[in-house]
Order: structure tokens, then sequence, then C-alpha cells
């Protein structure tokens, strides 16, 4: 349908297998998903391919398979070692299950291996997360992904086997990303960004030095594309002027998929202020800084933003100039606030109840 709309064949820089846990899927029909998408397209010779994978159901086969189809890059959801939080959030995997997987992707070749560990979940603890930080550091992926553990028990119903009383909270939560962070440093993983973390020497690093980082919907990328196509259930496209989701249940993307149709559930179309205010909040996540001197013509935009600046100039998070800001080392970990101030939309319909998980 895409090359029907297109007119040609796509020419692919970049291919993410996730959003959830593709392994799920038999090694056939992950076979069978990539030569329909490599019929229909023209990869570029350098171009990434990655996914995501569970420890706990990756075989020697799946890593096959996608290495193949020219998945060079995996990424593990380990989320945390301990075995009572992984009984609460009901993701059970050993730490020898992913040491299996690992040994087997790096005899096959796969050159960059990312581990994504959470911190705030239920029963987590200074000790807890030092251990598992300790047996990730010892695996020595090239890649570390640190999220921010996201309560949202409207949205995802698997968290209501605990309450808030059981997370983490405030400086408690701090502390965890804290410790993980010391020992990461430590043992000579670089941060990137917001979240990120890699080893000298890994190309995300090397691009996020050069200031050449991206950010898209899956995080941070080594390259820009003015177009990205998602397919899956729920996954959100981005055209540069426009986001569409694709239809959130599969009975509906099924559905719509049947009759022809794109699986589109809702879009927006950015404003030229939109994208004004796209372009700076990228410059803060992917670089930890922006000028707006050039963009002084919106002026009554920027007054707006400039008191919020403020707060966080006062707490030591940002160094504000008359037209620009940089990040202090300090304010790092507050990227996603700092990026926030920019969020004309946000500010403007500030929702009375809570929607999303915290920010920090």
């Amino acid at each position: 349908m895409y090359t029907e709309l297109l007119g040609e064949r796509p020419t692919i820089g970049e291919i993410h297998l996730g959003g959830g846990t593709p392994t799920f899927f038999s090694p056939e029909n992950l076979q069978t998903l990539m030569d329909g998408i490599r019929a229909n397209s023209i990869l570029l010779p350098d171009a990434a391919l990655s996914f995501e994978a569970h420890p706990g159901n990756t075989t020697r086969e799946h890593l096959e398979v996608l290495y193949k189809s020219g998945f060079h890059r995996l990424s593990l959801g380990v989320q945390d070692f301990n075995p009572k939080v992984q009984r609460l959030i009901n993701r059970m995997q050993t730490e020898e299950q992913v040491r299996e997987v690992m040994e087997y992707a790096r005899q096959l070749g796969y050159s960059s291996i990312n581990f994504d560990l959470i911190y705030g979940l239920p029963a987590q603890t200074l000790a807890s997360i030092t251990d598992t930080t300790e047996k990730v550091i010892a695996l020595r992926p090239e890649r570390i992904a640190f999220y921010s553990y996201a309560h949202v028990p409207w949205m995802r119903p698997g968290q209501r086997a605990y309450t808030e009383a059981d997370l983490p909270a405030g400086e408690n939560k701090r502390a965890l990303y804290e410790r993980g962070r010391a020992l990461l440093e430590q043992a000579g993983y670089v941060e990137i960004g917001l979240d990120h973390f890699a080893l000298p020497g890994d190309e995300l690093l090397r691009v996020a030095e050069n200031k050449t980082i991206h950010r898209n919907f899956m995080g941070y990328t080594e390259r820009e594309s003015t177009l990205l196509v998602a397919l899956g259930a729920s996954s959100i496209s981005d055209a540069g002027t426009q986001f569409v989701q694709n239809a959130k249940t599969l009975e509906e993307w099924n559905s719509l998929i049947d009759q022809n149709q794109f699986p589109f559930f809702r879009g927006h179309e950015l404003s030229s202020e939109d994208l004004l205010l796209r372009k700076h909040i990228m410059n803060i996540m992917c670089r930890a800084e922006t000028d707006w001197t050039e963009d002084i013509h919106a002026f009554d935009l920027f007054s707006e933003i400039r008191e919020r600046l403020e707060e966080l100039e006062a707490d030591g998070i940002i160094q504000l100039f008359p037209t620009s800001l940089r990040v202090t080392e300090q304010g790092k970990p507050f990227l996603r606030n700092v990026g926030l101030c920019f969020d004309a939309r946000f500010h403007l319909n500030k929702p009375k109840k809570p929607v999303f998980s915290q920010t920090a």
C-alpha cells in the first residue's frame, strides 16, 4: 500500500523491529516478514537494522534468521535481574538466559548489543539496582538504555498488580538512577543525552560527540531521516510536518488493512509554531543546548518560555543567556524537563489529572 502511494520502492536507511517483542513470532514468520519488506524496498548498503528481543524466548534460530536479513544490532529488555522485582512486573528472565543470547549473537557476528534497564520499579532498592548494574557491566553490552519507570495502570492493566505505595519515589527514585549512573560511568560507559550510555568507540557516542545525533520515537539514532514509516499497531509515523498513529488494537488494525485502508487512528499536522519549537526541543534533547537568535521574530512566544526557564536556572539545571541556553552537568538528567518548557501545547492544555507518568 505504501509503495503504491509513493509510486516507487522506498530507499530504507534504518529498520527498527520492536515496540514489543518480535521474538514471540517464530523464526519462519520473521523471515516471511523481512522477505516482504525487502521485496518492496531498497536497503541502503549501510542500512542500520536493529530489533528488540525478550531473553526468555529468543533462540539461536531467531538470531540467525534476523542476522541473515541484515540485522546486526540487538536490544535485550533486561529491566532488572532481581527475582522479586521480576515477579511483580511479570518479566521473568535469568542472568544465564541473557548471557546465552548474548553469546549466540556474538558468535553470529552481531556488532552492537543494547540492554534496556529500568529504575523506579516496584520493590527496587539501592542494593538491588547495584546488583543488577554490576551484572550488566560484567556482560559488557555496547549500549545501555537506563529508563525511568512509567506508572500508568490506566493504560497498562498489568501494573495494577501493585500500587504507587510499592514504588520508590522522589529522592529515593533519584538515588536509584544516580547509583546506576555512577557504576556505569566507573565502568567506562559515557552518558549520551537522556537515559542512554555507550562504550567508547560506539557509533552512537561518536555522533553525540560530533553533535550530529538525532532522536526519533525509538530513541537516539545516528542518522536523521525526513520520513519514518511505522507499520505495526499503535506505532507512529513521522513525515517531518505531520505525525500519524496507527490503530492501537490488533483487531482494528487488521480490519482496516483487510479493507485496503491505511490503519490510521489519529494524526497531527504541525503548525509553523510546532516546527519551530520542535527544533529547539530536539536541540536540547540531542545537544543539551539551543539558540533562538534567528527566531527573535517569535519574541512573544520565547518571552513565555523564558519565564519557565528562569525557574530551572535558579535550580542550577541550565545556564540562561539572552537568546540561548546550555544545560549544566547537574542538569543533564533533567533534559526532558528543560524541553518541556518549550512545549507550548502542553502548557496551553495542561491536564488537570495525571495522564502521563512523571518526568523524573
